[in-house]
């Protein structure tokens, strides 16, 4: 099935990470300056995994996700804009969800697992203004089974791509999200891409979105420029990252949730290039509902994993609307087409 180009039809549904039994997603989008965060809830838990890419990541709790350590189920996934100011979004999930009787006991209370991972969006406005605790609860009680806004929104309300030459050629990046359903398994991810590379047509290879030439509306192409020698300008370490979440129905241990998370990291390296750079801290959740009470072919899995990501990466920049800060314009797809 091939990915929609970028015209106005192609923002018609293309599934959704709520799609998959038991899992809720939420927005909170700040209006004083581009930055928000989306929480994704499993209310009932899911058994998660998680995998790093990106050499310059922001990530909280990501330790306990290892197979070999004790806690293996999540309540939330918070990815989140403000760089590691932004980490505090989870603070207010674990407040809503503990509202909500929702966490794991422990004794006389219960404790509310949330994992973590932010971008980088302070480029554009006052870089005092960041996602905090009051966010990530905000977020929590907007979310529901519905299928969640794509775009500008959320964690990806500032998010930019194809910085590699300068911001000021670079355009405006997103939320976005996708599923597939394959013999009785549903596969969703949402993901929020602030990539430092061009993001693709995994299908094509065109790029869809990224470094712009002088005349502000050609797309150069990041990996030929590069490979024909044209030096980046100088980076800014950690100023960039795509985060999501994959989940899927399926009955998984932890170590398949883990698993999933690392091969989901394809769908990235297909629709994002460069990715996984030493200034992008790529990171991807993986979590297992076991909702369809069927237990995981990780084959299947891993190719729906991969396929939902690239699909989600396209879909982010494809609903993205350009923005204006303090005199800097960062067009979007749409404003190109």
């Amino acid at each position: 099935m091939s990915l929609p180009s970028p015209t106005a039809s192609s923002l018609a549904p293309a599934g959704a990470i709520t799609d998959v039994a038991g899992i809720e997603a939420g927005h909170f989008t700040d209006t004083r300056r581009p930055t928000g965060c989306t929480v994704i809830l499993a209310r009932d838990g899911a058994v998660a995994g998680v995998d790093v890419r990106g050499a310059a990541p922001g990530t909280r709790e990501t330790d306990l996700l290892s197979p070999t350590n004790l806690v293996d189920r999540v309540h939330a996934v918070m990815l989140a804009g403000g760089s590691a100011w932004g980490l505090d979004a989870a603070s207010g999930a674990m407040r809503w969800l503990e509202e909500q009787g929702i966490g794991l006991q422990v004794g006389p209370g219960r404790i509310p697992i949330v994992p973590a991972a932010v971008l980088f969006d302070l480029y554009l406005g006052d870089t005092a203004i960041r996602p905090d605790a009051a966010a990530g609860h905000a977020a929590c009680a907007a979310a529901s089974g519905d299928a969640p806004e794509e775009g500008s929104v959320g964690a990806g309300t500032g998010a930019i791509v194809g910085k590699i030459y300068g911001v000021e050629r670079a355009m405006k990046g997103g939320v976005g999200t996708a599923s597939l359903r394959v013999g009785g398994i549903t596969v969703g991810a949402l993901v929020a891409c602030n990539a430092l590379g061009d993001v693709i047509d995994p299908d094509t290879g065109r790029v869809l979105a990224g470094a712009r030439l002088d005349d502000g509306r050609t797309l150069m192409d990041t990996r030929r420029a590069l490979l024909a020698g044209q030096p980046p300008k100088r980076l800014v370490a950690a100023a960039n990252t795509s985060i999501g979440v994959v989940a899927t129905d399926a009955v998984l241990t932890k170590a398949q949730a883990a698993r999933l998370a690392t091969v989901a990291h394809d769908g990235f390296a297909r629709s994002i290039n460069p990715a996984h750079t030493m200034f992008d801290g790529d990171t991807l959740f993986a979590l297992g509902t076991g909702a369809s009470g069927q237990p995981a072919e990780m084959m299947l899995l891993a190719t729906m994993a991969a396929e939902a990501v690239a699909r989600a990466t396209v879909r982010a920049v494809q609903a993205a609307r350009g923005i204006t800060v303090d005199g800097v314009h960062i067009p979007s797809l749409s404003d190109l087409a």
